[in-house]
């Protein structure tokens, strides 16, 4: 009830006048959190139900997120929110389980690895706990399942593994019997994520053929190469589905380029931000935000929301890859260099994404 009230123009414009938002509900969250951390209007909060480690450094969250959440399809992100000594911050993470377990009980899992230097992810490593409440957005992006079943190809490499696993999952309980193959790369039998689930569906779903490539056991590294792909049958036929470290993802795009894959066959989903080569000579400069009425300057590759950050600004964000758009915003003047790509926008107003544009020269900002 609450949400349908506040979207009505005239709660909008009281909140407005009351307490400087368009959301009224949310200057009540610090009390209603107080009360019940599940009854906040400002995130979508989901509750820790039970956790379980998959390897050494990764772990899985179980969560039961507040029943107005949307739900998602396999293969898509979320951002999560935390709060660090007083500082929320958001971090994009695969859901690792299928949409069928969150229609089944209402919960949803993600796989998480604990990376050195990691402020978000050890810290959830280290402090949550069953009971443990954080904030889940809208899931997204386009890491999907073909519409019609056809041969599938998955490679994958350590934590990518983790909207695989969704994927798989969706696929084996709807009886999917075109043929599937899944190469996953990982330094040793240890370091196996989800391997129960892996195995599992080896066993009981013969479409699937699993091959876990060990690349640092044995006297050689056993990396990608033309070989593993020779004997995947169907292989031109096959939609291919990449994800996992940058190096890995572009060495397979070759390898099944030569293979004759063309690029709509190949789906791919980061877990870290692409950035393309950017030449650094002309990169920078002043900053302004226009209706914050704040300057600042910047020099090298820092994209324009870290920036913001940087000036005590608090612009919307979500994934910080380039991927939710949550971060849009309007440049009026100025030019910006997308870090995904390279390239360079025109010196006029157009939409861009703060997270992946790094300013060339003075641009102004409508935040």
């Amino acid at each position: 009830m609450l949400s349908r009230l506040e979207n009505t123009p005239a709660l909008r414009w009281l909140g407005k006048q009351l307490f400087n938002r368009d959301d009224p509900s949310a200057f009540f969250d610090p009390l209603l959190a107080a009360v019940n951390p599940m009854w906040v209007r400002q995130y979508v909060p989901a509750r820790v139900v039970a956790l379980r480690d998959e390897t050494a450094d990764t772990r899985t969250f179980v969560l039961a997120p507040a029943r107005r959440w949307g739900g998602f399809v396999a293969g898509q992100h979320v951002s999560v929110g935390v709060e660090i000594d007083g500082v929320r911050h958001q971090r994009t993470f695969s859901l690792s389980s299928s949409p069928r377990q969150w229609r089944r009980d209402g919960t949803v899992t993600l796989t998480i690895k604990r990376f050195p230097g990691g402020l978000v992810t050890n810290w959830m490593h280290d402090h949550l706990e069953a009971g443990s409440v954080i904030g889940l957005g809208e899931a997204f992006g386009d890491f999907r399942l073909p519409d019609n079943p056809q041969p599938l190809l998955y490679i994958a490499g350590g934590s990518g593994i983790t909207p695989v696993l969704s994927q798989l999952e969706t696929l084996a309980a709807e009886g999917y019997d075109a043929p599937v193959t899944l190469l996953y790369y990982v330094r040793s039998q240890a370091d196996v994520i989800g391997a129960d689930t892996l195995y599992a569906l080896r066993q009981n779903w013969p479409a699937l053929d699993l091959r876990v490539i060990h690349t640092e056991q044995g006297e050689r590294p056993e990396l990608l190469h033309a070989g593993h792909l020779k004997p995947i049958a169907q292989l031109a036929e096959r939609q291919c589905y990449l994800c996992g470290p940058k190096g890995l993802m572009d060495l397979a795009t070759g390898l099944l380029q030569d293979a004759g894959i063309t690029e709509d066959q190949l789906h791919s989903t980061f877990f870290s931000v692409p950035k393309a080569a950017l030449a650094g000579d002309d990169l920078g400069g002043e900053v302004s935000f226009s209706r914050s009425q704040t300057g600042v300057h910047s020099s090298g590759d820092t994209p324009l929301l870290e920036i913001a950050e940087a000036a005590r600004l608090s612009p919307r964000y979500g994934c910080r890859m380039g991927i939710c758009h949550q971060c849009a915003c309007r440049k009026t003047s100025g030019t910006v260099v997308n870090r995904l790509t390279g390239k360079a926008s025109g010196p006029g107003e157009e939409t861009i994404q703060l997270c992946i544009s790094v300013p060339q020269g003075p641009v102004t900002i409508d935040l």
